[in-house]
């Protein structure tokens, strides 16, 4: 894969086009997948008024309002990497209230929030729907070898040292688990789009290499 520099105004353009006439007629699932120091979060909330613009209203969620209680998420401590790999998102709660919904046979009715983290409880938010057309926007870590039912992969790969330089240092401990995640995932290599992000002023978008086109 080769990679092609664009600004961060062209990456929302070029990644909007493409979202927008991928299954125009049905709900679309698009994850957002990348450590947080690649900021998912901010690309998929940028997406959203310009997938409206372009006709496909649009829903941003966060797996990080579907963390599992602490009871169970801290189990191993506050700082087990592998803990953080396997068990902190509550999966199960992201397919039955939102990914399943937004599929080609769901309601269309999604719930945005499933746990607040900080008051660890449930977050109490009202359900929303997501019209035929409509985009779900799904960011956050280790997305991609969880097995999510999605249509649209997009990847936010960061070299070890741009992760481990942009990763503050009360979040260094999730280091190995990015590791172990980049080594038995491999998101890079299957993502439908992937996108460069050491530097986030300075994006690139991955190519199919000459050879491997056709």
């Amino acid at each position: 894969m080769r990679f092609r520099p664009v600004t961060p105004e062209r990456l929302i353009a070029e990644l909007a086009d493409r979202i927008a006439v991928t299954a125009p007629q049905g709900r679309l699932r698009v994850a957002i997948d990348g450590a947080p120091a690649a900021e998912p979060e901010l690309l998929a909330g940028a997406l959203v008024d310009p997938l409206r613009a372009r006709g496909r209203p649009a829903l941003h969620v966060r797996t990080e309002d579907f963390l599992r209680p602490a009871s169970l998420r801290l189990e191993h401590g506050r700082r087990d990497p592998d803990s953080y790999y396997d068990g902190w998102y509550d999966l199960a709660g992201l397919r039955r209230e939102v990914l399943d919904p937004a599929g080609p046979a769901g309601c269309g009715r999604v719930l945005p929030s499933l746990w607040d983290s900080r008051a660890d409880r449930a977050s109490r938010a009202d359900y929303v729907d997501l019209p035929p057309g409509g985009v779900l926007l799904v960011s956050g870590a280790l997305l991609a070898g969880a097995g999510l039912p999605v249509e649209l992969t997009v990847h936010l790969l960061l070299t070890p040292g741009a992760l481990g330089r942009r990763t503050p240092a009360d979040q260094q401990w999730t280091l190995p688990a990015f590791a172990r995640y980049a080594d038995e995932v491999a998101p890079h290599r299957f993502a439908d789009v992937v996108v460069r992000a050491d530097d986030p002023r300075r994006p690139a978008l991955g190519e199919p290499a000459a050879d491997s086109r056709g």
